[in-house]
């Protein structure tokens, strides 16, 4: 049993998914598993013994992808234990070291028995851990089946557990200082004529710059190599009428060029410090008030609420230059749960009771809506008060189309890093973007065919 998690730790390692993700949404995630144990893997069979036993006597071991909501996920742990008398460890990443915290910690005797993989990519790496969830309780509280992620085999290996939106967030009383409205920002042209004026008078506004930082250091870069480069990737999909390749083509890389551009020209900085500017300083810029533009998601609103009003603070779309008028927010999600089926029956059946817990008490998801700001896509969800949830709803319901998530296509972590090494050299003037469109289209065609 222990050569073949071993073996498949070594396969994994060497096929690295690519979990991109938020707050670490985007930060690029996923990993591998050996835990040593004698007994016989269930590959998602759906074995109801270790689902009838006694989740009471077990304990839950979660390995959280997400650093920002770290410190709720701590006090909800807490809080189950103390409800139930059922142990619950939190344990969180760092960003951009998902998948190498798992590979460690999946070696070990007391393994992650709730762990995550980002969509159909990362989950190959993982398939034979994932116990099947078709028929649990937390499954059939989904509102609909788009959110289990299911194998080729068709066993439901995950569940989608928040779903998010991003694009450009923007300091609205920034903005009407430079004598402009949200509402005068409705395609690429409009952003980039904005933003050019606001960088040309920007110690007469009061800001450093139009845009924060587009940092490229690994707590940031997510939100570039992963997140903007969705844009062209979504929009090549949608014109080929397809939802995956293994030949990008690279049909939009001009636009992307264009909005990278833009970032790193009307910035706070100077394009050659971006190597080493962080997530932190971007967001940081954004909360001093020395920009009016951060492209983030909707897991920055607990940071940027605790100094703005609802009203102070807005997400609009990255417009792209193709389909402006259309074009909703990016929204979707790369976040499933899986259930490591080589723990023990009871840890199993603890897991289980632990993950519904979370989306039907009243503890549970009062959490995740108000201290974690997740909209959960289960019928007993609680109503965010996430006001870029609530602007997503809008934009919706006004006929936009929102930007589906298709980074989780993909090919692997090592493309995009690739990818980002390329857009860093560019940013710095040590490269030119013909880097970039190597690294876009042949780094695919190359990480496809390492991983088959």
């Amino acid at each position: 049993m222990k050569k073949r998690v071993v073996s498949i730790l070594l396969t994994a390692a060497m096929a690295v998914s690519l979990l991109a993700g938020c707050g670490q949404t985007g930060s690029g995630n996923t990993a591998s598993t050996d835990n040593g144990s004698a007994a016989t893997t269930n590959t998602g069979s759906g074995d109801t013994g270790k689902a009838a036993a006694d989740g009471a006597n077990g304990k839950v071991y979660y390995l959280n992808f997400k650093p920002e909501a770290d410190e709720a996920w701590q006090k909800l742990a807490e809080a189950y234990t103390n409800e139930t008398g059922v142990p619950v460890t939190v344990v969180t990443a760092a960003s951009g070291q998902y998948e190498t915290t798992l590979q460690a910690e999946m070696a070990k005797t007391d393994a992650p028995t709730l762990f995550q993989v980002n969509g159909p990519v990362g989950l190959k790496n993982w398939i034979d851990y994932c116990y099947d969830l078709a028929g649990s309780d937390i499954a059939n509280n989904l509102t609909s089946d788009a959110f289990a992620l299911k194998s080729e085999d068709g066993i439901t290996a995950g569940i989608a557990y928040v779903i998010e939106s991003y694009g450009i967030i923007t300091n609205v009383s920034l903005l009407e200082k430079a004598g402009y409205k949200v509402d005068d920002i409705k395609s690429f042209d409009d952003l980039k004529k904005i933003a050019d004026d606001i960088q040309a008078r920007k110690d007469e506004i009061g800001v450093k710059g139009a845009f924060t930082s587009a940092g490229m250091d690994g707590s940031s870069d997510w939100r570039f190599k992963t997140h903007l480069a969705n844009l062209p990737i979504y929009y090549e999909y949608k014109a080929d009428g397809i939802s995956q390749t293994d030949a990008i083509k690279g049909t939009y890389l001009d636009n992307y060029k264009k909005v990278f551009d833009l970032y790193i020209t009307d910035s706070t900085v100077d394009p050659s410090q971006l190597a080493s500017k962080t997530g932190d300083d971007s967001e940081n810029e954004f909360l001093n008030g020395e920009a009016v533009f951060f492209q983030n998601g909707s897991w920055e609103y607990s940071a940027l609420s605790a100094k703005y009003s609802d009203d102070e603070i807005q997400m609009i779309p990255i417009y792209f230059g193709v389909d402006d008028a259309n074009e909703g927010l990016c929204t979707g999600t790369e976040n499933f749960w899986c259930v490591n089926a080589e723990a023990s029956e009871e840890d199993i059946a603890a897991t289980l009771d632990f993950m519904n817990w979370c989306v039907t008490s009243p503890t549970g998801t009062a959490a995740m809506a108000d201290d974690m700001g997740f909209v959960i896509p289960f019928k007993t969800a609680a109503e965010s008060p996430n006001a870029f949830v609530k602007q997503d709803t809008a934009i919706t319901a006004a006929g936009k189309t929102p930007v589906s998530w298709n980074f989780t296509t993909m090919p692997s972590e090592e493309w995009k890093n690739g990818l980002g090494s390329a857009l860093t050299a560019y940013a710095a003037g040590t490269g030119d973007w013909k880097a970039v469109e190597t690294a876009f289209v042949d780094g695919w065609a190359k990480e496809i065919e390492a991983n088959k």
